[in-house]
């Protein structure tokens, strides 16, 4: 049979959690078989996971399938399942998360339907939710009035995007060809790759479907996380590996002729600047200074008016203000926003 779609789950030492996240997206498409799930299990050594990948693939043969590669990192394991997959449409689920039931039952017949109508639609965005562990709370990351709803539309029709509703992976389900015929740049071994993932690919994507339903569950708050503060300190330079990634894909205001999607895509990468300022300021790298300061010369050689745009506007000024004191305030400003957005 056919496939319709390909639920790519990168697995990393995930044992502990991989089968709710499987279980979740069978039961929701009621074991069809127009659908399939690529298990890559990416060099895990510590647990059980290869034998997993490989019990679930022997129970549904028709549709899952498990991979096995040695270990290149989250976006590897991104692209190994798309490499991997057969369906029409691909979306990437982390093996720590899972797939609300009639939300994916809702996905699902939307796409048939857009497909048996030839509606050719690039891109189906979904609400996530994130499931915060410290104090089991829900914060719904929606597209209402910002979205047309239900209807095939163009990124001419979208209205204006607040700080908190990017397009993360999570919210997103791409037709395969749009990220295969010119491939996604995810680097091997690095984390923060999905913010490549979910911004690279856009402006290839001509035609959208929104459905306002709670699709992905998205667990945050463990202290082992890859955007968990600390981590995130750690690990600067990959976020600035990837910010700089994403800096040199576009001339976003020469490539990018639609306004509304030129808009919404400076105003992210604003706030990946804004983290990469933040994140070195936190950090205890001793080079965690000298590489942000590389990274803005960068920007400043490559976009002089994407430049512009991301130092000396409002958050901009707010994430560099200089001294020890200009240091404290951008911190404490970035914990105090923290505390309302839940950001980690």
């Amino acid at each position: 049979m056919d496939k319709i779609i390909t639920f790519g789950i990168p697995c990393y030492n995930s044992a502990d959690y991989m089968d709710k996240c499987v279980e979740s997206i069978l039961e929701g498409a009621n074991y069809v078989e127009d659908i399939e799930i690529v298990i890559v299990d990416d060099g895990s050594f510590k647990d059980d996971t290869p034998a997993k990948a490989d019990e679930w693939a022997a129970k549904h043969p028709s549709i899952i399938k498990a991979v096995h590669q040695e270990n290149g990192g989250h976006g590897t394991a991104v692209l190994t399942g798309l490499s991997n997959a057969s369906g029409t449409f691909y979306k990437v689920v982390d093996s720590d998360d899972w797939l609300d039931a009639d939300a994916l039952a809702a996905l699902l017949g939307k796409i048939r339907e857009t497909e048996a109508a030839h509606a050719d639609v690039d891109l189906f965005i979904t609400n996530y939710v994130y499931e915060h562990t410290e104090d089991n709370t829900r914060n719904v990351v929606d597209y209402k009035h910002v979205l047309p709803e239900g209807v095939v539309f163009g990124w001419d029709e979208i209205g204006h995007f607040n700080i908190t509703q990017n397009l993360l992976m999570h919210a997103l389900c791409y037709r395969t060809s749009v990220l295969r015929d010119e491939g996604v740049p995810l680097p091997a071994h690095t984390f923060y790759v999905d913010n490549i993932y979910a911004w690279v690919p856009l402006p290839r994507c001509k035609r959208m479907c929104y459905l306002n339903v709670d699709l992905y569950r998205y667990f945050i708050g463990r202290e082992d996380q890859s955007v968990n503060e600390k981590v995130m300190a750690n690990r600067i330079d990959q976020q600035v590996l990837i910010t700089r990634i994403m800096m040199k894909s576009y001339h976003l205001y020469d490539d990018i002729k639609i306004v509304q999607l030129r808009s919404y895509m400076v105003n992210y990468f604003l706030i990946m600047m804004a983290i990469c300022t933040v994140f070195s300021k936190l950090s205890e790298r001793p080079d965690a200074m000298d590489e942000l300061e590389k990274l803005w010369q960068d920007l400043h050689d490559y976009d002089r008016r994407m430049w512009r745009r991301c130092r000396l506007g409002l958050i901009g000024q707010a994430t560099n203000l200089p001294g020890k004191v200009g240091k404290s305030i951008t911190i404490g400003l970035y914990r105090l926003a923290d505390k309302f957005v839940k950001f980690n």
